[in-house]
Order: C-alpha cells, then structure tokens, then sequence
C-alpha cells in the first residue's frame, strides 16, 4: 500500500468499524435495500467498489457485490489495487490453482501491507469460483519518486511502463482533495504540491490504463473494480478511464462521516452510497 496514497486522509477521518445496513441511490435521493441497487450493477461495463482499507466491512461489501454479480451467471472480472500489474502472473497461477495458498499469502504481502485476513475472502471466493483477479497497480519506487520530484524525474525506462500525459490537470474539486491530502503530509519534507499531485494521477491513470488494457483484450466480461475510495471517487479512476473508454459504469462508495453522505453527495461523487 503506498505511504503517500491520498486515501490515508479518509482513513484518519474514520476510524470507528461499521456495519451496512442500507443504500442511498444518489441521482434521486432514494435509500433502498442492498438488492435494489443490483440491475444498475448488472448493466454496467465496470463497477468501481470504493473503502477504506483498514475497515473490514467496507471489503466484506466488496465481496457481497462480487457474489451477487457472479451468482447472476454475468462473465466477471475483479481488478483490485491490492496488486501490482506486473504480478498478474501470480493472480493467474493462484486462479489457476497452481499456486499454493502460502506462496500466494507471500506475495499478497510483497504487494500490500495490511493483514492477509482483511482480504481473505476475496481471494479465496475468486479462486473456488474462477474469477480472474487483475492487478492494478504500480510500483511504490514509481509514486515515491514522483511524489518527490514529479514525474519528469522518472528513468525514461520507469516512464514507458506508464501511460502518457501526466500532469496534475484534474477536475478543481479533485484538486483540492489532493491539496488537502498534502497538507497532511507535511512532515515528508519539501515536495511542491504539483509533484504530490502528479503522484496521484500516476496511481489513478496507471489503473485505469491497467484495467481498460484487459477489457480490451476480453471484451464483454464485466469488471468489478476493488480501491481505496479515493481512487475509486468518480473523480478519481473512473474519471480517468472516461477519458480513453466509453464503457458504462457505477461507482459505489461507502459514507465517510463529515465527507461524503447522503446529504452532500452527488453525481459527481459516485452513483450509490453504502451507509450505516
């Protein structure tokens, strides 16, 4: 998981562990059971499933979106942020069933730092039932390095396994997110706020890259996309694969007390909110 990953703000802002009861469709105001929310899902090309790393049920939620789409019989696919794009050979093998559950814990935490059990019913759901796992994202020496010095300080080897055109040129209230994330991060020394935003456009174009790459190469298979909320905001990864992909998506995100709820969302921030 990246040291400077702009989610980290909303992990401060919401450490208490909740439990969902109930969906708040945001183009209508309308709150719901969990099964209503289901046909716009089935409908759309790609799902993007935001939470907050640290709070298990925010990942059981993921896993109940998985279930209920996989169990409509729809062809499936799980992009998740939780590894890198150049260890996609590893979720292969371990969809496969070639690779033993302790090789495949080793990796998972060559990949991400929080505990394997966070994740383990994800993984092990996809594996019994087939679902290939995409792996999303970078290497942390790649965001490291931009957030330092911008992506202009990047070994030209390092910038070819990226898409083009980074910059921080965002949607204004998206900037100001990632301003407000880098106030947060003032004790990392001197980064200018543009190379900390350029580092945020890498995590966000890189996935977005990485997960229309395999649509493309599997047409009509249905993507589940599993990231940190603020990858996940409309405005982040979804925003970014809009720009390259006409594919029809929902975004679902968990409320962030003080941040985004029911009261200030809108489409502009994702299609439905899972309260509590």
């Amino acid at each position: 998981m990246h040291r400077f990953s702009f989610v980290l703000l909303f992990v401060m802002m919401c450490a208490i562990p909740v439990h969902a009861a109930e969906v708040f469709r945001v183009r209508d105001r309308a709150t719901m059971p969990f099964e209503k929310m289901l046909p716009d899902l089935q409908a759309a090309d790609i799902i993007y499933v935001g939470e907050l790393h640290h709070i298990e049920a925010h990942h059981r939620l993921g896993l109940d979106i998985i279930k209920a789409l996989h169990e409509s019989d729809l062809p499936l696919a799980v992009g998740i942020e939780m590894f890198r794009a150049e260890e996609q050979a590893v979720l292969d093998a371990w969809i496969d069933g070639t690779l033993s559950l302790d090789r495949f814990i080793r990796s998972y935490a060559d990949n991400w730092t929080l505990p394997w059990t966070f994740y383990d019913d994800i993984f092990l759901y996809a594996r019994e039932h087939r679902i290939p796992l995409v792996g999303l994202n970078i290497p942390d020496e790649i965001s490291t390095t931009v957030a330092r010095s911008g992506f202009a300080a990047l070994p030209e080897a390092q910038r070819k396994r990226l898409p083009p055109g980074m910059s921080c040129n965002v949607d204004p209230k998206y900037r100001e997110f990632v301003r407000q994330a880098y106030a947060g991060h003032s004790a990392h020394g001197g980064r200018q706020f543009e190379h900390f935003c350029e580092a945020q456009m890498v995590w966000d174009k890189s996935m977005a890259w990485h997960l229309l790459r395999y649509r493309v190469a599997n047409p009509g298979v249905k993507l589940i996309v599993l990231a940190g909320l603020g990858h996940a905001w409309r405005r982040g990864i979804p925003e970014q694969a809009s720009l390259i992909s006409k594919a029809t998506t929902q975004v679902v995100l968990p409320v962030v007390p003080g941040q985004l709820a029911p009261q200030n969302a809108t489409p502009a921030d994702a299609d439905y909110l899972l309260y509590w």
